[in-house]
Protein backbone atom coordinates (compact mmCIF):
# COMPACT_ATOMS: atom_id res chain seq x y z
CA UNK A 1 0.00 0.00 0.00
CA UNK A 2 1.48 3.49 -0.98
CA UNK A 3 2.03 5.89 1.09
CA UNK A 4 3.68 9.81 1.42
CA UNK A 5 7.87 9.88 0.99
CA UNK A 6 7.70 12.13 3.97
CA UNK A 7 6.88 9.01 6.27
CA UNK A 8 9.87 7.37 5.22
CA UNK A 9 12.11 10.62 5.94
CA UNK A 10 11.01 11.05 9.73
CA UNK A 11 13.40 9.03 11.40
CA UNK A 12 16.79 10.15 9.70
CA UNK A 13 15.54 13.81 10.26
CA UNK A 14 15.73 13.38 14.31
CA UNK A 15 13.14 15.63 15.12
CA UNK A 16 10.45 14.51 17.30
CA UNK A 17 6.91 14.42 16.58
CA UNK A 18 4.68 14.47 19.82
CA UNK A 19 1.12 14.66 19.81
CA UNK A 20 1.08 18.24 21.55
CA UNK A 21 -1.94 20.48 21.06
CA UNK A 22 -3.41 21.24 23.76
CA UNK A 23 -0.81 22.75 25.86
CA UNK A 24 -0.93 26.10 23.26
CA UNK A 25 -3.89 26.70 25.76
CA UNK A 26 -1.48 28.16 28.42
CA UNK A 27 0.85 30.21 25.09
CA UNK A 28 -2.03 31.74 24.44
CA UNK A 29 -3.59 32.09 27.97
CA UNK A 30 -6.95 30.65 26.97
CA UNK A 31 -8.96 28.01 28.10
CA UNK A 32 -8.96 24.35 26.47
CA UNK A 33 -12.70 25.21 26.23
CA UNK A 34 -12.20 28.02 23.80
CA UNK A 35 -9.48 25.69 21.89
CA UNK A 36 -12.57 22.82 21.63
CA UNK A 37 -15.02 25.27 20.40
CA UNK A 38 -14.09 27.96 18.40
CA UNK A 39 -12.15 27.47 15.41
CA UNK A 40 -10.29 30.74 15.20
CA UNK A 41 -8.65 30.11 18.79
CA UNK A 42 -7.81 26.51 17.66
CA UNK A 43 -6.38 27.39 14.35
CA UNK A 44 -4.04 29.62 16.36
CA UNK A 45 -3.21 27.37 18.86
CA UNK A 46 -2.00 24.80 16.48
CA UNK A 47 -0.13 27.77 14.42
CA UNK A 48 1.45 28.43 17.61
CA UNK A 49 2.66 24.99 18.88
CA UNK A 50 4.31 24.81 15.16
CA UNK A 51 6.18 28.63 15.71
CA UNK A 52 7.23 27.32 18.82
CA UNK A 53 8.90 24.61 18.31
CA UNK A 54 10.41 22.34 16.12
CA UNK A 55 8.30 19.39 15.86
CA UNK A 56 8.08 16.66 12.53
CA UNK A 57 4.69 17.01 12.16
CA UNK A 58 1.83 19.65 13.30
CA UNK A 59 -0.96 17.51 15.11
CA UNK A 60 -4.28 19.03 15.19
CA UNK A 61 -6.08 18.92 18.72
CA UNK A 62 -6.61 14.96 19.64
CA UNK A 63 -10.23 15.55 21.23
CA UNK A 64 -11.78 11.95 21.07
CA UNK A 65 -15.16 13.41 22.20
CA UNK A 66 -15.48 15.27 18.45
CA UNK A 67 -16.54 12.34 16.51
CA UNK A 68 -18.88 10.96 19.55
CA UNK A 69 -20.94 14.04 20.21
CA UNK A 70 -22.05 14.26 16.85
CA UNK A 71 -23.22 10.55 17.01
CA UNK A 72 -25.65 12.55 20.34
CA UNK A 73 -23.63 11.25 22.90
CA UNK A 74 -23.92 13.61 26.03
CA UNK A 75 -20.52 15.27 26.95
CA UNK A 76 -18.85 17.27 30.01
CA UNK A 77 -16.97 20.08 29.34
CA UNK A 78 -15.40 22.77 31.36
CA UNK A 79 -12.83 25.58 31.26
CA UNK A 80 -10.02 23.98 31.31
CA UNK A 81 -9.92 19.98 30.44
CA UNK A 82 -10.71 18.48 26.96
CA UNK A 83 -14.34 17.27 27.03
CA UNK A 84 -15.13 13.91 27.96
CA UNK A 85 -18.34 11.24 26.76
CA UNK A 86 -20.70 10.80 29.89
CA UNK A 87 -22.99 8.75 28.35
CA UNK A 88 -23.62 5.75 26.10
CA UNK A 89 -26.45 6.05 23.33
CA UNK A 90 -26.68 2.48 22.15
CA UNK A 91 -27.54 -0.29 24.43
CA UNK A 92 -28.48 -3.32 22.03
CA UNK A 93 -28.09 -4.68 18.59
CA UNK A 94 -32.11 -3.11 17.75
CA UNK A 95 -30.57 0.58 18.63
CA UNK A 96 -27.57 -0.04 17.06
CA UNK A 97 -29.22 -0.67 13.45
CA UNK A 98 -31.56 2.17 14.17
CA UNK A 99 -28.84 4.53 15.00
CA UNK A 100 -28.32 7.45 11.85
CA UNK A 101 -24.42 8.08 11.05
CA UNK A 102 -24.00 11.73 11.11
CA UNK A 103 -23.01 14.30 8.76
CA UNK A 104 -19.60 15.48 8.29
CA UNK A 105 -19.91 18.84 9.91
CA UNK A 106 -22.31 17.98 12.38
CA UNK A 107 -21.84 19.38 15.85
CA UNK A 108 -18.53 20.59 16.37
CA UNK A 109 -16.89 18.56 13.40
CA UNK A 110 -17.12 20.91 10.81
CA UNK A 111 -15.33 23.85 13.23
CA UNK A 112 -12.12 21.00 13.53
CA UNK A 113 -12.28 20.52 10.19
CA UNK A 114 -12.18 24.59 9.73
CA UNK A 115 -9.41 24.84 12.20
CA UNK A 116 -7.31 22.33 9.97
CA UNK A 117 -7.39 23.69 6.99
CA UNK A 118 -6.73 26.86 8.29
CA UNK A 119 -3.72 25.83 10.07
CA UNK A 120 -2.38 23.83 7.35
CA UNK A 121 -2.47 26.95 5.45
CA UNK A 122 -0.30 29.42 7.08
CA UNK A 123 2.54 25.86 8.42
CA UNK A 124 3.89 25.81 5.57
CA UNK A 125 7.24 23.65 6.77
CA UNK A 126 5.86 20.63 7.78
CA UNK A 127 3.35 18.10 7.17
CA UNK A 128 0.05 18.82 9.59
CA UNK A 129 -2.19 16.01 11.17
CA UNK A 130 -5.81 15.67 11.93
CA UNK A 131 -6.66 14.06 15.28
CA UNK A 132 -9.42 11.00 14.86
CA UNK A 133 -10.38 8.44 16.97
CA UNK A 134 -10.38 5.30 15.80
CA UNK A 135 -13.87 2.88 14.56
CA UNK A 136 -13.70 0.42 17.97
CA UNK A 137 -12.52 3.59 20.27
CA UNK A 138 -15.57 5.56 19.12
CA UNK A 139 -17.82 2.18 19.41
CA UNK A 140 -16.63 2.06 22.94
CA UNK A 141 -18.41 5.67 23.64
CA UNK A 142 -21.21 4.67 21.66
CA UNK A 143 -21.72 1.72 23.94
CA UNK A 144 -20.20 2.34 27.00
CA UNK A 145 -16.63 1.29 27.21
CA UNK A 146 -16.84 -1.64 29.59
CA UNK A 147 -19.95 -2.83 27.70
CA UNK A 148 -17.91 -2.74 23.95
CA UNK A 149 -15.09 -4.65 25.54
CA UNK A 150 -17.23 -7.73 27.24
CA UNK A 151 -19.64 -7.13 24.44
CA UNK A 152 -16.73 -8.77 22.14
CA UNK A 153 -17.58 -11.64 23.86
CA UNK A 154 -21.20 -11.54 25.30
CA UNK A 155 -23.04 -10.11 22.13
CA UNK A 156 -20.88 -9.77 19.33
CA UNK A 157 -23.11 -8.67 16.64
CA UNK A 158 -23.87 -5.84 18.76
CA UNK A 159 -20.63 -4.53 18.43
CA UNK A 160 -20.25 -5.51 15.09
CA UNK A 161 -23.73 -3.31 14.27
CA UNK A 162 -21.98 -0.37 15.94
CA UNK A 163 -18.79 -0.84 13.96
CA UNK A 164 -20.32 -0.79 10.90
CA UNK A 165 -21.88 2.84 11.62
CA UNK A 166 -18.72 3.99 13.08
CA UNK A 167 -16.63 3.12 10.23
CA UNK A 168 -17.98 4.89 7.31
CA UNK A 169 -18.72 7.55 9.49
CA UNK A 170 -14.84 8.04 10.18
CA UNK A 171 -13.99 7.36 6.94
CA UNK A 172 -16.03 10.07 5.61
CA UNK A 173 -14.62 12.26 8.41
CA UNK A 174 -10.89 11.59 7.80
CA UNK A 175 -11.68 12.37 4.06
CA UNK A 176 -13.10 15.65 4.83
CA UNK A 177 -9.85 16.34 6.45
CA UNK A 178 -8.02 15.22 2.98
CA UNK A 179 -9.51 17.49 1.25
CA UNK A 180 -9.42 20.31 3.29
CA UNK A 181 -5.17 19.59 2.33
CA UNK A 182 -3.78 17.93 5.37
CA UNK A 183 -1.13 15.48 5.24
CA UNK A 184 -2.86 12.95 6.83
CA UNK A 185 -4.37 11.63 10.35
CA UNK A 186 -3.16 10.22 13.37
CA UNK A 187 -6.29 7.28 14.35
CA UNK A 188 -6.19 6.71 18.08
CA UNK A 189 -7.70 3.38 18.67
CA UNK A 190 -6.70 2.99 22.87
CA UNK A 191 -9.43 0.74 23.51
CA UNK A 192 -8.35 -1.79 21.43
CA UNK A 193 -5.37 -2.00 23.33
CA UNK A 194 -7.23 -3.84 26.13
CA UNK A 195 -8.66 -6.66 24.02
CA UNK A 196 -7.17 -9.89 23.77
CA UNK A 197 -4.74 -10.52 20.55
CA UNK A 198 -7.94 -12.92 18.85
CA UNK A 199 -10.67 -10.05 19.97
CA UNK A 200 -8.29 -6.95 18.46
CA UNK A 201 -8.09 -9.17 14.94
CA UNK A 202 -11.68 -9.93 15.05
CA UNK A 203 -13.37 -6.44 16.42
CA UNK A 204 -11.19 -3.60 15.81
CA UNK A 205 -8.35 -4.73 13.19
CA UNK A 206 -11.19 -4.94 9.64
CA UNK A 207 -12.42 -1.69 10.17
CA UNK A 208 -9.36 -0.07 11.05
CA UNK A 209 -7.77 -1.59 7.80
CA UNK A 210 -11.06 -0.82 5.91
CA UNK A 211 -10.25 2.86 6.86
CA UNK A 212 -6.99 2.61 5.88
CA UNK A 213 -7.56 1.50 2.73
CA UNK A 214 -10.16 4.50 1.81
CA UNK A 215 -8.01 7.18 2.94
CA UNK A 216 -4.27 6.33 2.34
CA UNK A 217 -2.39 7.14 -0.53
CA UNK A 218 0.45 8.75 -2.22
CA UNK A 219 -0.63 12.24 -0.40
CA UNK A 220 -2.62 10.79 2.73
CA UNK A 221 -1.03 9.12 5.55
CA UNK A 222 -2.58 6.97 8.40
CA UNK A 223 -0.85 7.32 11.73
CA UNK A 224 -1.96 4.13 13.53
CA UNK A 225 -2.04 5.43 17.50
CA UNK A 226 -2.43 2.56 20.50
CA UNK A 227 -1.75 3.43 23.71
CA UNK A 228 -3.21 0.30 24.96
CA UNK A 229 -1.39 -2.25 26.99
CA UNK A 230 -1.72 -5.68 25.34
CA UNK A 231 -0.13 -3.96 22.06
CA UNK A 232 3.05 -6.04 22.12
CA UNK A 233 1.01 -9.18 22.21
CA UNK A 234 -0.68 -8.12 18.55
CA UNK A 235 1.91 -6.98 16.48
CA UNK A 236 1.59 -9.33 13.81
CA UNK A 237 -2.88 -7.74 13.39
CA UNK A 238 -0.95 -4.37 13.59
CA UNK A 239 1.78 -4.82 11.10
CA UNK A 240 -1.13 -6.47 8.50
CA UNK A 241 -3.32 -2.97 8.96
CA UNK A 242 -0.86 -1.50 6.09
CA UNK A 243 -0.56 1.63 8.11
CA UNK A 244 2.46 4.49 7.04
CA UNK A 245 3.41 4.76 10.61
CA UNK A 246 2.45 3.39 14.53
CA UNK A 247 2.74 5.47 17.59
CA UNK A 248 2.54 3.36 21.05
CA UNK A 249 2.00 4.55 24.11
CA UNK A 250 4.43 4.41 27.16
CA UNK A 251 2.74 1.61 28.91
CA UNK A 252 4.54 -0.81 26.82
CA UNK A 253 8.38 -0.85 26.00
CA UNK A 254 9.02 0.60 23.36
CA UNK A 255 12.24 -1.15 22.58
CA UNK A 256 10.55 -4.50 22.52
CA UNK A 257 7.70 -3.44 20.56
CA UNK A 258 10.60 -1.89 17.65
CA UNK A 259 11.48 -5.53 17.33
CA UNK A 260 8.33 -6.69 16.73
CA UNK A 261 7.07 -4.33 14.21
CA UNK A 262 8.39 -3.96 10.23
CA UNK A 263 11.02 -1.97 10.02
CA UNK A 264 10.02 -0.65 7.07
CA UNK A 265 7.59 1.83 8.81
CA UNK A 266 8.31 4.44 11.48
CA UNK A 267 7.61 3.58 14.82
CA UNK A 268 6.93 6.60 17.31
CA UNK A 269 6.88 7.16 20.87
CA UNK A 270 6.55 6.66 23.72
CA UNK A 271 7.76 9.47 26.45
CA UNK A 272 4.47 9.54 29.38
CA UNK A 273 2.10 12.49 29.01
CA UNK A 274 1.16 12.38 32.46
CA UNK A 275 4.47 11.05 34.16
CA UNK A 276 6.83 13.60 32.12
CA UNK A 277 5.43 16.21 29.96
CA UNK A 278 2.69 16.97 32.83
CA UNK A 279 4.12 15.47 36.42
CA UNK A 280 7.58 15.51 35.49
CA UNK A 281 10.43 18.22 35.88
CA UNK A 282 12.60 19.75 33.39
CA UNK A 283 15.32 17.37 34.61
CA UNK A 284 13.54 14.16 34.93
CA UNK A 285 12.59 14.79 31.20
CA UNK A 286 16.15 15.24 30.30
CA UNK A 287 16.78 11.52 31.75
CA UNK A 288 13.62 10.00 30.12
CA UNK A 289 14.21 11.15 26.88
CA UNK A 290 18.03 10.02 26.97
CA UNK A 291 16.80 6.56 29.04
CA UNK A 292 14.67 6.26 25.92
CA UNK A 293 17.12 7.35 23.27
CA UNK A 294 19.92 5.08 24.51
CA UNK A 295 17.50 2.39 24.13
CA UNK A 296 15.92 2.96 20.81
CA UNK A 297 18.25 5.47 18.44
CA UNK A 298 19.82 2.71 16.87
CA UNK A 299 17.02 1.67 15.24
CA UNK A 300 16.79 2.99 11.83
CA UNK A 301 12.44 3.78 12.40
CA UNK A 302 12.17 4.91 15.53
CA UNK A 303 11.27 8.30 15.84
CA UNK A 304 10.44 10.07 19.34
CA UNK A 305 7.29 11.29 20.54
CA UNK A 306 5.32 11.80 23.44
CA UNK A 307 3.32 8.43 24.47
CA UNK A 308 -0.18 9.74 23.66
CA UNK A 309 -1.83 13.58 23.79
CA UNK A 310 -0.03 16.05 26.04
CA UNK A 311 -2.62 17.35 29.21
CA UNK A 312 -3.56 20.69 28.40
CA UNK A 313 -1.68 21.59 31.94
CA UNK A 314 1.28 20.40 30.99
CA UNK A 315 4.75 22.76 31.93
CA UNK A 316 6.41 24.12 28.85
CA UNK A 317 9.44 23.81 31.02
CA UNK A 318 8.86 20.16 30.19
CA UNK A 319 7.76 20.25 27.19
CA UNK A 320 10.90 22.29 25.86
CA UNK A 321 13.30 20.13 28.02
CA UNK A 322 12.33 17.14 25.78
CA UNK A 323 13.16 19.07 22.34
CA UNK A 324 16.19 19.98 23.81
CA UNK A 325 17.34 16.26 25.12
CA UNK A 326 16.40 14.97 21.87
CA UNK A 327 18.84 17.72 20.16
CA UNK A 328 21.23 17.46 22.22
CA UNK A 329 21.45 13.67 22.16
CA UNK A 330 21.64 13.21 18.10
CA UNK A 331 24.19 16.10 18.12
CA UNK A 332 26.46 14.23 20.16
CA UNK A 333 25.47 11.20 18.60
Amino acid sequence: MSYPTWIDRLPSAHKPMPLLSFPSASLMGVSVYCLTHDAAWQTEGIVRIASETDAAAAVTMMDLSVEAEAFGCPLHTSEDEVPTVTGAIVTDEDEADELIIPNVGDARTGLYIEAARNAKARITDRPVLAGVIGPFSLAGRLMDVTEALANCICDPDFVHAVMKKTTPFLIEYAKAYKAAGLDGIVMAEPLSGLLSPALEAGFAAPYVKEMIDALQDEHFAVIYHNCGPNTPKMTDSLASLGAAAYHFGDAVDLAELLDLMPTDRPVLGNISPAGQFLGGTPESMTEAVNALLHRCADKPNFLLSSGCDIPPASSWDNIRAFFKASQDFYAGH
